[in-house]
């Protein structure tokens, strides 16, 4: 059984995927709406999550994933503790689908995220074509 999973941090980019989730594929890109990017943790932990806002929007990349990558993920990503997990409509192909997607626990603060950690995500931006003013007012809001 797989499904689906949406990614706007590291997990966007496909070499670190495949060494998390070994049965992972991309299915396509896609757009959560009424949701905004923002970077937020610990000095030493600070990582990527969306949170509700109307009208925004982020541009993610969606994954299938089996039941062992899922399992992966929810070590990695140090769920249910530091993320949680929801499911969100996404128009996938063309169909509004339901995907899994991790959120971080709303209660860390908002914070500058490492030069490499942001660069990932740069690349991933670029590579698929998403809007980078998104990223960067992530950053710029997100930094104490």
């Amino acid at each position: 059984m797989t499904k689906l999973y949406i990614a706007y941090g590291s997990n966007m980019d496909e070499e670190q995927m495949a060494y998390r989730c070994a049965d992972a594929r991309i299915v396509g890109t896609a757009v959560v709406e009424s949701h905004r990017l923002l970077f937020k943790g610990g000095k030493d932990r600070v990582y990527a999550t969306i949170e509700p806002e109307e009208g925004s929007h982020v541009p993610v990349l969606i994954w299938e994933i089996s039941r062992e990558d899922e399992r992966r993920l929810d070590r990695y990503e140090g769920c249910p503790k530091f993320y949680y997990k929801k499911e969100l409509p996404v128009l996938v192909n063309g169909e509004t689908r339901n995907a899994m997607v991790y959120i971080m626990d709303e209660r860390n603060p908002q914070n500058k995220p490492s030069y490499n950690y942001y660069g990932i995500l740069e690349r991933a931006y670029i590579k698929y074509g998403f809007d980078d003013f998104i990223l960067k007012r992530a950053l710029e809001e997100s930094c104490p």
